[in-house]
């Protein structure tokens, strides 16, 4: 995961927030189906679940030959200040066990 920061768009164009977003760099989560994961960003999770969806119900090759694993997909939250990248991949049922 990446969080980019577009400061002069912020400046611009946003109300000073002394808060926006939790998400940090290298955090791993692990959704159960359509499941958002504890702690999980509210505003992200309805920006990626419908594909975090799709991978946990076997979907495969998300916009025709975009990623080199076909079992996985780079979708980014609607932050357009300060948004945050999330590698998506699927997981055998029994990886975690």
């Amino acid at each position: 995961m990446r969080i980019a920061c577009h400061r002069d768009l912020m400046q611009k164009y946003e109300n000073p927030l002394e808060h926006a977003c939790d998400m940090q760099e290298g955090q791993v989560f692990i959704a159960d189906g359509w499941r958002k994961p504890e702690s999980f960003c509210d505003s992200a999770w309805d920006s990626i679940s419908a594909f975090v969806m799709t991978l946990a119900c076997g979907g495969e090759d998300i916009y025709d030959g975009w990623m080199k694993n076909r079992r996985s997909a780079m979708i980014s939250c609607n932050d357009g200040f300060r948004p945050v990248s999330f590698l998506l991949e699927a997981l055998d049922e029994d990886a975690e066990g």
